[in-house]
């Protein structure tokens, strides 16, 4: 950024946060910034996407107020994300619809619109080529946008591209899925590092160390760390989770029962599209895994 000799108060976005300090995007470029004391007593912590008052003495700026979120990711953190692009590989790691039904359940209890792209589609061969091709078209029935992309022979990428322009994006997904790869595809200037899978392991090392945002076909896009786990949200119950599967909302008002769970009550309309076929049985599987799990949070707090 350009020399100040002035203070001056502007409006920015925080886009990088590392070593205790917080990069702000500003009219005048980037701004190395600290937060004021008062934020820590306030419970408040500035995150990465966070639009922010800035107040710039010098070269030296300080965080004045965070604006209200729109919404707010704890793992990976960041604010005001318009959407999800959640990367699974389709081999090495396996692809896993359980792992990517959790991603897919965080992402809608956010009310953040979710993208699902699965990488080294190149790879695929045989049995796991058939039983991908199924749960990608299951997806797409939901609703859901599947892209199909490879880093290695550009496979989709120029359908990402349009994807991201005008918006800020999060990309998450499990270590070594390939997060860097696509986005060194989407933009070659980037180079940024990867890592090959581990094969005592079967999965990536972490290559991505801070959540960024970055400039990127005209929107903007984070880069986030991989991680292998996800835990649902101490504060969402299982009334809550029902309303994160697509294909459950649509149906739900032909089940026999208001406020149906869709596990044991008798007339449930989920059940029936399972049985059916409508629904995707691993779906549904999912779900009421799911649900134990919340279950038996809630026993142990």
């Amino acid at each position: 950024m350009s020399a100040h000799g002035k203070e001056e108060n502007r409006t920015g976005t925080i886009i990088r946060l590392q070593g205790g300090f917080y990069d702000v995007m500003t009219e005048l470029g980037e701004v190395r910034s600290r937060a004021r004391g008062n934020f820590r007593k306030r419970g408040i912590a500035p995150v990465v996407g966070d639009d922010v008052l800035l107040h710039i003495e010098g070269e030296a700026g300080y965080i004045l107020e965070v604006n209200e979120r729109s919404n707010f990711l704890v793992r990976p953190p960041i604010a005001n994300i318009d959407q999800a692009l959640l990367l699974f590989s389709a081999t090495e790691p396996a692809f896993s619809a359980h792992l990517l039904d959790r991603f897919l359940v965080l992402i809608e209890a956010k009310e953040i619109k979710p993208v699902i792209v699965l990488t080294k589609m190149d790879l695929l061969e045989g049995e796991e080529e058939r039983v991908v091709k199924v749960a990608i078209e299951a997806y797409r029935k939901i609703g859901y946008t599947v892209i199909e992309t490879s880093s290695e022979t550009l496979e989709g990428i120029e359908v990402v591209r349009p994807l991201l322009e005008g918006k800020t994006s999060v990309l998450a997904g499990q270590s070594g899925v390939g997060k860097s790869s696509l986005l060194n595809a989407l933009e070659p200037e980037l180079a940024l590092e990867t890592s090959h899978i581990s094969k005592a392991l079967g999965r990536g090392r972490h290559t991505t160390r801070h959540v960024t945002l970055m400039p990127l076909a005209g929107g903007l896009v984070a880069d986030t760390p991989g991680f292998s786990n996800l835990d649902f949200p101490h504060e969402m119950e299982i009334e809550d989770l029902r309303w994160c599967f697509p294909e459950f909302v649509r149906l739900q008002d032909d089940c026999k029962f208001r406020g149906c769970l869709h596990l044991n009550e008798p007339g449930c309309a989920i059940k029936g599209a399972v049985e059916s076929g409508e629904i995707f049985p691993s779906r549904y599987s999912n779900y009421g895994m799911f649900v134990e799990e919340i279950k038996n949070r809630a026993r142990r707090y």
